[in-house]
């Protein structure tokens, strides 16, 4: 029998192929990419028109081996990684392995994974798409030139560890100029006058102020707008002019990528990645009892708002059927897609209007019904009529001024029956206008209930949340559809940001490495430029430009700024603030206990001090009066200890240092000697009471109130059991030799699990990982994350009361 090899990225895409291809296909799952730049080095000559060096991925080698063994054996060859730049590499290297074998090899694009899809596009493969390949290799090749030979830069002048990315670092400058233009804001003063009207008919409505004298009028003060009110009191309101009209309200597009993950955001609180991880599973394939292995959705990466005939048919069908003939448009809906947009994908859409959300629920997890839910519905609203809208304007006369009344009915909802699209930044008028109004006619009098002032200040743009950094990222051209997760995955995943309230805030770290960059690289940090490089690239995937050209243009100015900044870029970024001192300007510099203030007189002047920022992002000296002090006595070597500063504020250090090491927390009320803390908890040895001490290097412990006498000591409990699998010990609170705390099982040396951050009693929503951990610095709010390497879940830490913490309950009921 005739065995062809099938190639796939992932074993679920595999599970799904199985059911529609039977045994004539072997079917194999690269597992993502299979080869790459190395990552001990640049892996590109330059001197050579940009060849890259791909090796072999570690831990693909196998997989590999087999691909081609299976391949030897194969009659014909398919290779199906997803439709796009990525898929085509992958598609690329494998054929580059398989070539050897001198076996046909086809291309085979699958939009979705439904029986008809499969078959259609096996019996019309195509050949590999040299020009999408690369363009994916151009892109790579950038990302590793600035990536590679600008972050090594930031780790000589700011600190190891950091690293810089051609597109991440264009979005931590768009938060920056955000949060800068935040500070900069002046809030201005203004007043809304509301008259709160009765007619003969209820409801009694509400009419905002608009004009005086005719003219449109803004009131600026409490003193204006009270001149009004006065003068308006015995005044006969009468109703003016009065506009009806009908309007339709459009149906929004069918998702792309954006916007499902701008929408999935606004209604789900999904962030970018966990949205394309979930989007991904409905594309591949699902088990759905008897239909087995079926694919959902279709392909989730994508500009385009193209829908084919056939499901756009379908969706018709189901409309009538389910709706009435009402809800149907005479003719189908299509929407324009945006310019340069990859026509040859649909936008994304369920792969059957048929497979109901509600039917397939109980296959599906809560998050994945929630998002094939959002797509399902997305798709039919957008084959369905517009919604119809009864509008009212009317104005009212009183004396002098004008007032104005809005309100709106549905007279019939269309597509808002099934779906209502979101906004995030919704604004006063958009919040009033549905509001009902009583019939009105020309001349009517009405009946004035109140009048009611009020004070308002301009507000400052707001930080951008995923949602709306998307949408300003798209706007701008900067990244592809099938980049948008990874950014947001880095910026979140890097100290350059903190997450508050669910919005992006730049850290001071994050406004030093970009103010470093825009100095050095300006092209780099350019968005316009930027923009163009994602342009060029889709050029050289339409056979436009060549690959090499593009880099060719972009090396050319790109290694005259490396140069240049290599030799003129400095570890700081001045300051309006003078040195006390010496007067010379401070300069704020990185050092290993992080970001502080330094004279630019150095060596000549020495000084240094801690810094914040206020609400108007000014930068704020700390105190350093305490600095120097002498406070208590070091239990080691009885020489006086001193206040110094480090990563994590002040601290007390032995005046014998070098030869004495010790340090112990610093504290403004009283030395640290004396600090102890009574408890209901029993002595298990002797029956006493058990009270809180610190040891030498600053640990917490619990210790017996009859010593020396007893002896018995134990380590303060955080009550959250330890999650290695078959343990049940509970986590301790500990330090380490260097002073630093953290946090261990309680059964060690039988158990040694340990984490340096403070842990809390919860489960991570996206991975399953058991007790998340509490990320604290200087520069933002605490942040909860999950302790497993690789999973991106992050959200605000909100701090809890003792009461409210179950992991301190215990502890607190025994009076620690």
């Amino acid at each position: 029998m005739m065995k062809n090899l099938l190639v796939v990225e992932s074993p679920t895409k595999a599970r799904t192929l199985k059911k529609y291809l039977g045994p004539e296909f072997q079917i194999m799952a690269s597992v993502g990419h299979v080869k790459d730049l190395p990552n001990n080095k640049l892996g590109v000559d330059m001197k050579n028109g940009f060849t890259p060096e791909y090796v072999t991925i570690k831990g693909k080698a196998k997989i590999l081996k087999e691909i081609k063994t299976a391949g030897n054996k194969a009659d014909a060859i398919y290779l199906a990684p997803d439709p796009d730049r990525e898929g085509e590499a992958i598609a690329w290297h494998i054929a580059q392995e398989l070539k050897s074998e001198g076996k046909e090899i086809y291309r085979v694009l699958f939009n979705e994974f439904t029986g008809k899809a499969i078959k259609q596009a096996i019996s019309s493969p195509q050949s590999l798409n040299q020009d999408r390949f690369e363009s994916q290799q151009a892109r790579r090749i950038l990302d590793r030139l600035v990536g590679y030979q600008i972050s090594p830069l930031l780790w000589s002048r700011v600190r190891r560890g950091l690293s810089a990315g051609r597109v991440q670092s264009v979005a931590l400058r768009i938060i920056c100029e955000r949060e800068r233009m935040i500070h900069a804001f002046q809030p201005e003063e203004y007043w809304s006058l509301t008259a709160h009207l009765r007619s003969d008919d209820p409801p009694s409505f509400k009419a905002r102020f608009s004009k005086y004298d005719g003219k449109k009028t803004e009131l600026k003060n409490e003193a204006q707008t009270q001149s009004i009110v006065h003068e308006l009191k015995d005044e006969t309101f009468t109703v003016g002019k009065v506009v009806r009209k009908k309007k339709n309200k459009n149906p929004p597009p069918p998702f792309t990528t954006s916007l499902l993950q701008q929408e999935a955001y606004r209604k789900l609180r999904f962030p970018a990645k966990k949205t394309m991880s979930i989007a991904q599973s409905l594309y591949e394939g699902l088990e759905l009892g008897d239909k087995g292995q079926t694919g959902l959705i279709t392909y989730m990466r994508t500009d385009s708002f193209r829908l084919s005939s056939e499901a756009v048919s379908e969706a018709r069908e189901f409309i009538t059927r389910n709706f009435g003939i009402d809800y149907l448009p005479e003719k189908p809906v299509t929407y324009r897609s945006p310019k340069r947009a990859q026509e040859a994908h649909e936008a994304i859409r369920p792969t059957s209007t048929l497979l109901k959300p509600d039917d397939i629920a109980s296959f599906l997890t809560g998050e994945q019904f929630a998002l094939y839910s959002l797509i399902w519905k997305r798709f039919l609203a957008c084959q369905m009529n517009p919604a119809i809208l009864d509008q009212t304007q009317a104005d009212i006369r009183a004396g002098r001024a004008t007032f104005r009344a809005s309100g709106s009915v549905v007279v019939f909802k269309g597509f808002t029956t099934l779906y209502e699209e979101t906004s995030e930044e919704e604004s006063e008028q958009e919040k009033n206008k549905d509001a009902i109004l009583p019939p009105l006619k020309k001349d009517q009098l009405l009946s004035l209930i109140d009048l009611d002032p009020a004070q308002h200040f301009t507000q400052p743009p707001p930080r951008f949340t995923e949602a709306s950094l998307i949408k300003e990222l798209e706007a701008n051209g900067i990244g592809r559809p099938s980049t948008y997760a990874s950014i947001l995955a880095n910026i979140r995943g890097r100290e350059y940001v903190t997450i508050t309230k669910g919005r992006f805030k730049p850290t001071e770290l994050g406004f030093l490495v970009i103010d470093l960059l825009m100095k050095g690289f300006p092209d780099i940090l350019d968005i316009a430029f930027t923009a163009q490089m994602e342009n060029n690239l889709d050029r050289v995937e339409s056979g436009e430009i060549t690959w090499v050209k593009v880099l060719e243009e972009f090396y050319h100015s790109f290694e005259k700024d490396l140069e240049k900044a290599q030799m003129e870029m400095k570890a700081e970024v001045e300051t309006t603030l003078p040195c006390p001192k010496c007067k010379k300007l401070l300069t704020i510099k990185s050092g290993r206990n992080g970001l502080f203030l330094a004279c630019s007189g150095y060596p000549e002047c020495s000084f240094t001090a801690n810094f914040s920022r206020d609400e108007k992002g000014t930068i704020v000296m700390e105190e350093t009066a305490d600095l120097g002090k002498q406070q208590g006595t070091c239990e080691i070597c009885g020489k006086p200890m001193i206040v110094k500063t480090g990563k994590f504020g002040p601290f007390l250090a032995c005046s014998g240092y070098p030869n004495c090491k010790n340090t112990r927390p610093f504290s403004k009320e009283k030395d640290i000697d004396a600090q102890e803390e009574h408890t209901q908890i029993p002595c298990k040895k002797c029956g006493g009471t058990m009270i809180v001490k610190r040891s030498r290097n600053g640990q917490k412990f619990l210790a017996c109130e009859n010593f020396p006498r007893c002896k018995y000591t134990e380590p303060i409990s955080t009550n959250i059991s330890c999650p290695e699998k078959g343990c049940t010990g509970k986590l301790v609170e500990r330090v380490s030799k260097k002073g630093r705390k953290f946090f261990a099982c309680d059964q060690y040396p039988k158990c040694r699990f340990a984490i340096w951050d403070e842990p809390v009693n919860q489960t991570c929503p996206e991975c399953g990982t058991k007790v998340l951990v509490v990320q604290r610095s200087k520069a933002g709010d605490p942040t909860l994350k999950c302790r497993k390497k690789g999973c991106g879940f992050k959200r605000p830490f909100e701090e809890m009361k003792t009461s409210d913490n179950p992991a301190l309950k215990e502890n607190d009921s025994n009076g620690v």
